[in-house]
């Protein structure tokens, strides 16, 4: 049995049910809420290691949630995979932006959801960590502190962007495939289908804005940061 707790705010019962069933064969303990207002009343009292989030929630939008968790340094922190009906990379990346750590399109394969929640504890070890801060140029970034800037400019990411972009510095100049930023960024094995390595690549992109060009495609194979500042 793990010590993990999974707060799971969906609207949709059998959904919810489907998902506790899941997470709880696997070992995990579940909490449900079926809209924003009860989920915020759970994390008032319960301290919850990750977060399954439905959009489209009564009263307050999953969205709206979610900006308002990244808000709050109690919970700005947590895991956070994001569900959707909507299949268009327009609302996956607004999810991206506004904090979210992954997304699942509906319908979904509750083996591959629970793949998924495995990588986020698994990654909870340290990626390869030589020294403290990496400067390309005027891109600054802070392992202790959490901290990205860009100039003086600081830019917000979530953990998983944080995570990412760390990555491909510590490793620049060398080609890290889409199957390997899985695994060591989402702790993903292979075998599972996303595009969640592209998408989040365009969000981190966009955030780390004139210098987001660094980071280089490297057509059918996947990315790498660029040598030279």
């Amino acid at each position: 049995m793990s010590d993990k707790t999974v707060l799971v705010v969906e609207d949709d019962q059998h959904i919810s049910k489907l998902v506790k069933y899941n997470l709880e064969k696997a070992g995990y303990r579940c909490l449900t809420s079926i809209t924003a207002e009860g989920a915020f009343l759970i994390l008032d009292q319960e301290a919850i290691d990750l977060l399954i989030l439905d959009v489209m929630l009564p009263k307050m939008d999953g969205l709206e949630f979610c900006r308002l968790l990244r808000q709050d340094p109690r919970t700005k922190t947590i895991p956070l995979i994001m569900l959707t009906a909507k299949g268009e990379e327009v609302d996956r990346v607004v999810g991206l932006e506004l904090g979210a750590d992954d997304y699942m399109v509906k319908p979904f394969s509750p083996r591959e959801l629970i793949l998924r929640i495995k990588g986020f504890f698994r990654r909870q070890k340290p990626i390869e960590n030589s020294k403290d801060v990496y400067r390309m140029g005027e891109l600054t970034l802070d392992l202790t502190r959490h901290q990205v800037n860009v100039g003086t400019r600081p830019i917000e990411l979530t953990p998983m962007e944080f995570k990412l972009l760390t990555l491909l510095i510590q490793r620049k100049g060398r080609v890290q495939s889409r199957d390997a930023l899985l695994e060591d960024v989402w702790g993903i094995s292979s075998d599972v289908t996303t595009r969640t390595v592209d998408t989040h690549i365009k969000v981190l992109r966009q955030k780390l804005g004139r210098v987001g060009k660094w980071i280089q495609t490297v057509r059918g194979i996947g990315y790498k940061m660029k040598d030279e500042e």
